[in-house]
């Protein structure tokens, strides 16, 4: 089952204009930037057949080929990353069985996040989607409450049934507990990861629909799939000690170069 990981990114973000090339230091005080980590991210999972970054910004463009990524080229009239993947896949004509989207602004994403991502919907030959979601401990629950608390737009949470599909995603902390947790406390709360799988029909459906009215007042793609009635597998993935957060204010900028150097990531 042939798999593709896409990477789409784009220069002109509303909240973070030119993001992917914002420069990151690791442990080794190398200096790389937003895009080019998210590629090692990638590259760094097993059992995948293709890793390409999608973009409609030259400056991204010639960046990524400088450190020896493939690229597609994107119109600049993707909505978000998920019709940039399928734009992507359109283009490159493969005959992949599952396309990952793996988004450009979580280089902190573990191989095995993904790895276990493609396992579970492989597991599930009844769902067309599925993205991974990690249960908080207390530290990372209150600084998803405290960006709130701060005004700043920061993780997305996500609830999901019994039978592990998702029934909401929001930028808001959901579900509401009521009570304080310690710093290595399991909490109720869900962080979702922000990588999806997709099957080619799904992704090839999602970008002929237009954007429901959640999807705008949240600004979440996948809130897409759930207002057209499709399911979305949420697949728990374990931390194993690792951290992680995704780059979606300035302010992140410290936080994952931290994150990156208590982990001794170069």
């Amino acid at each position: 089952m042939p798999v593709l990981i896409v990477i789409p990114a784009r220069y002109a973000s509303t909240r973070y204009p030119g993001k992917p090339l914002v420069s990151l230091t690791g442990a080794t005080g190398v200096a790389k930037s937003l895009i080019r980590r998210s590629w090692d991210a990638a590259m760094a999972v097993d059992g995948v057949d293709d890793v390409v970054i999608a973009t409609d910004d030259g400056r991204i463009a010639d960046a990524a080929r400088g450190f020896g990524a493939k690229v597609v080229m994107t119109s600049t009239t993707c909505a978000n990353g998920t019709e940039r993947c399928a734009e992507a896949v359109d283009s490159l004509g493969g005959d992949y069985d599952i396309i990952v989207n793996l988004q450009g602004d979580a280089p902190l994403t573990p191989a095995w996040f993904i790895s276990d991502l493609v396992a579970g919907l492989r597991a599930h030959p009844q769902a067309d989607v599925a993205t991974p979601v990690l249960r908080t401990e207390g530290q990372m629950l209150n600084a998803l409450l405290q960006d709130r608390r701060e005004g700043r737009v920061g993780g997305t949470t996500a609830v999901f049934g019994a039978d592990h599909n998702a029934l909401y995603f929001s930028k808001e902390v959901i579900p509401f507990t009521g009570r304080s947790y310690g710093p290595a406390d399991p909490t109720p709360v869900f962080h979702h990861v922000g990588v999806y799988a997709y099957r080619p029909a799904a992704l090839r459906a999602y970008a002929r629909w237009q954007q429901g009215p959640l999807e705008q007042l949240e600004g979440l793609e996948q809130l897409r799939f759930l207002e057209r009635g499709v399911p979305m597998l949420c697949v728990e993935v374990a931390a194993k000690g690792r951290e992680f957060w995704e780059l979606n204010n300035p302010e992140d900028v410290l936080k994952i170069e931290t994150m990156l150097q208590q982990m001794g990531q170069p």
